[in-house]
């Protein structure tokens, strides 16, 4: 029996990324893609509560997809409870274009936001993300962002053929793949950790026509990182893999803070 594969991102469903994850995964199953129609970069794992939910039908460049009118989750659960009508064997989320990596993007990247919900159900998970050498790229329309995708899509194929034959390892639910800029086909990979920060966080306080203030929350990139972590392999130019747990309790005995109660 053909597996079963969830293809999904948060750069939106005409965005390059995703064309390139149809890639790496094409010939190893039957695969859906249920993606966000428009941009939805940063909204992590929320979910569409309020509002009802529209799913169009169309084609990119060959390639039957469902464009979702609301967040990466929300693609994620109608992929697999409206389109699909059953679990699939595998959700990939990506190729996006800026590099997640660290604490800050675990918990606000939409890219592993879809991943995680899938995992939430029981389906092994891969976020694929790809490092920009400028921040603003992420933010341009990637319809059309111009990059060699091919190291990226052998490595993912590699990677997803294995958890479809093997499944993931005891406690790891996502691994959340970051592949540098200038990558080449000799470049080493890392199994890695999250760095705690990756952002500088910083706040812009500007003035509208009227004099009243407003405020763009801003911040520069932290290029320094323990030995370790997914954003020193990055910085090296590393491919970093990061095993991923849904259970977010601390690793420590209980009883250690049984004297805050």
């Amino acid at each position: 029996m053909s597996k079963r594969i969830l293809l999904t991102n948060d750069d939106g469903v005409y965005a390059a990324g995703i064309r390139a994850a149809y890639r790496s995964v094409s010939d190893l199953g039957d695969v859906t893609v249920s993606a966000p129609a428009q941009q939805q970069s940063g909204v992590g794992r929320s979910i569409s509560i309020f509002e009802p939910l529209r799913i169009t039908r169309t084609t990119i460049d060959g390639i039957e997809v469902h464009a979702i009118g609301g967040t990466p989750t929300d693609s994620v659960i109608l992929g697999i409870f409206t389109i699909m009508k059953g679990l699939p064997d595998l959700i990939l989320s990506g190729f996006n274009i800026g590099e997640n990596i660290s604490t800050d993007t675990i918990t606000t990247s939409g890219t592993i936001g879809a991943a995680l919900e899938g995992a939430s159900y029981g389906v092994p998970a891969i976020a694929a993300s790809l490092q920009v050498t400028e921040e603003g790229l992420k933010f341009d329309d990637l319809r059309d962002f111009q990059h060699d995708f091919d190291v990226g899509v052998k490595f993912v194929n590699g990677v997803a053929k294995k958890v479809l034959k093997n499944g993931l390892p005891e406690n790891v639910d996502l691994l959340n793949i970051n592949i540098p800029h200038f990558v080449e086909k000799d470049t080493e990979v890392e199994i890695t950790r999250l760095a705690r920060k990756f952002f500088q966080t910083d706040v812009e306080e500007r003035r509208d026509p009227r004099g009243r203030p407003y405020y763009w929350i801003a911040g520069d990139l932290i290029h320094t990182a323990e030995e370790g972590t997914d954003v020193h392999a990055i910085e090296k130019g590393h491919i970093s893999v990061t095993p991923i747990s849904l259970d977010a309790t601390s690793p420590i005995e209980l009883s250690e803070i049984e004297h805050l109660m």
